[in-house]
């Protein structure tokens, strides 16, 4: 079922591409002031995820029409995407694959899509561009007063990268 949109707010939805796991975050933002997350609130979060046994081919369908489905519930205004880091080669060609079928169907819901790097995130919710993936997940948790830290981690990393583009817009 559609959740309807904040009234006078925005939502955001947060993306942490990958083809294994795709983690996702969506908040509602209700502050005006930049820099504060003053009535943000998280409506969702958690992962897509695609079998490694599963041909390729099989698992973009599946990132596409799960994507899909999130949109069409979620109703995000805008989204937030984590930037393609490079760390193995082989690892890194799939991400790719998958953020070409993420940014495909963002373009056919014609969503405005901003792109951060990590040492960007870490730097908007830590003060700290080098920070460790603790003090990340520790400042998602109190930023949305959130009693624990989300879960698995991506949805976690997911809801950093939405609350970034809260803090930059």
């Amino acid at each position: 079922m559609p959740c309807e949109n904040p009234p006078g707010g925005q939502r955001i939805l947060g993306l942490d591409p990958g083809l294994a796991i795709l983690g996702f975050g969506v908040i509602d933002c209700l502050g005006e002031a930049a820099g504060t997350v003053a009535g943000a609130a998280v409506l969702d979060f958690g992962v897509i995820e695609t079998k490694a046994k599963t041909p390729i081919g099989d698992r973009l369908c599946t990132l596409y029409d799960d994507l899909h489905e999130l949109i069409d519930q979620v109703k995000p205004d805008r989204v937030a995407l984590e930037k393609l880091f490079f760390y193995r080669m082989g690892n890194t060609i799939l991400v790719a694959q998958a953020r070409g079928v993420i940014l495909l169907v963002l373009a056919q819901y014609q969503l405005p899509v901003v792109e951060y790097t990590p040492a960007q995130i870490k730097q908007a919710l830590t003060g700290h561009g080098n920070a460790d993936k603790g003090m990340v997940q520790d400042a998602v948790a109190h930023e949305l007063n959130l009693p624990t830290i989300p879960k698995p981690d991506d949805a976690a990393d997911a809801l950093a990268v939405a609350l970034t583009a809260w803090f930059q817009r």
